[in-house]
């Protein structure tokens, strides 16, 4: 649905956001210290902030006409970033 010069620009932007998440979380999960887990589990959460940004971006530039779509992708990333949160306060207890 996006412009064909949007391919290189917002469109990828969003494609990397969304793969950063679980990426960062794997990552995480790997490393040594509950610290570095709670590190990476941060950095996604922040991919989540800059992938919801670039989707409300998408819909103010037209980019986006589905909005039931979008509005599901925005209710994902709302429980994403709660069960981030979640894991971090659990990480950080221990």
């Amino acid at each position: 649905m996006f412009p064909k010069e949007e391919i290189y620009g917002l469109t990828s932007q969003i494609k990397r956001c969304a793969v950063s998440i679980p990426s960062n979380i794997a990552e995480g999960s790997q490393r040594s210290t509950k610290k570095d887990f709670s590190n990476f589990s941060r950095i996604a959460q922040g991919s989540c902030a800059e992938l919801e940004t670039q989707l409300m971006l998408a819909r103010r530039l037209n980019f986006i006409k589905q909005l039931d779509l979008l509005q599901k992708s925005m209710e994902n990333l709302i429980e994403i970033r709660k069960m981030l949160s979640g894991l971090i306060k659990k990480l950080q207890s221990d």
